[in-house]
């Protein structure tokens, strides 16, 4: 099952930093939309508020439509898989040790039902057979796969992905956005946080651009990329196509 969300009117400032000033983003149920722009301009503070590790000073946070700022954070986080640049895995723990923690703790599977919904991830991110390895004999592209079939176990309605390829080696990107476009295809609701412009070109069904917290344009891929109606936004385009 997939979510919808929507974030309005959301501000955040740390210390001195007024680093979200009034954003908007949404993404339709089984959509995917990708947030860009340069760095420091906000992307991955949004989705850390949109997740509520961060709580927004102001603005709302609609889940299906209805808030979620009065509910309790852990609820929602069951609900939203997040994936980060770095893959935060346990060293001690196997593979599908890894995968299996969550449900067991969060979802009150056993551990035979942990195990077996562990598995079947891994089969889905195409490393079944590393199930019993430690992450770190794995590649940093089979841990950061280690980590979405992670996030997928809890049975997310939306994932979140915070530019979960720039730790990557080159050569590993492409498993890792060819496993991400596959989740899209499939009807997962997804934002994503990338510098990747042809994912965010050829998966997306809109993209969002930020600048300095704020969001300066959004549209249909073919819109921003092609047809960009701010001198902020072309800039942008220049430097990174």
């Amino acid at each position: 099952m997939s979510a919808s969300l929507t974030g309005t009117g959301l501000h955040l400032t740390l210390g001195n930093n007024h680093i979200l000033r009034g954003v908007d983003i949404h993404v339709d149920a089984g959509r995917t939309t990708t947030v860009i722009g340069p760095s420091g301009s906000g992307k991955s503070t949004l989705l850390r508020v949109l997740n509520r590790l961060h709580e927004p000073d102001s603005g709302d946070i609609l889940l299906d439509g209805e808030s979620v700022l009065r509910t309790n954070p852990d609820r929602l986080r069951q609900r939203i898989g997040m994936v980060f640049q770095q893959f935060n895995l346990f060293p001690h723990k196997t593979v599908a040790d890894n995968i299996a923690l969550g449900p067991r703790k969060l979802r009150g599977l056993s551990a035979e039902q942990a195990r077996a919904l562990a598995v079947e991830q891994l089969e889905i991110v195409g490393l079944a057979a590393k199930a019993d390895a430690r992450p770190g004999s794995l590649s940093g592209g089979q841990q950061q796969r280690v980590a979405i079939a992670r996030a997928l176990a809890m049975k997310p309605e939306l994932m979140f992905f915070d530019e979960a390829t720039s730790a990557l080696d080159p050569e590993l990107v492409k498993g890792v956005l060819a496993l991400m476009a596959d989740l899209a295809a499939g009807g997962m609701s997804m934002i994503v946080v990338t510098h990747e412009m042809g994912f965010a070109r050829s998966v997306s069904d809109s993209v969002v651009f930020m600048d300095q917290g704020q969001v300066v344009e959004t549209g249909a891929p073919g819109e921003l990329f092609d047809d960009a109606k701010t001198e902020r936004l072309r800039r942008f385009l220049d430097q990174v196509l």
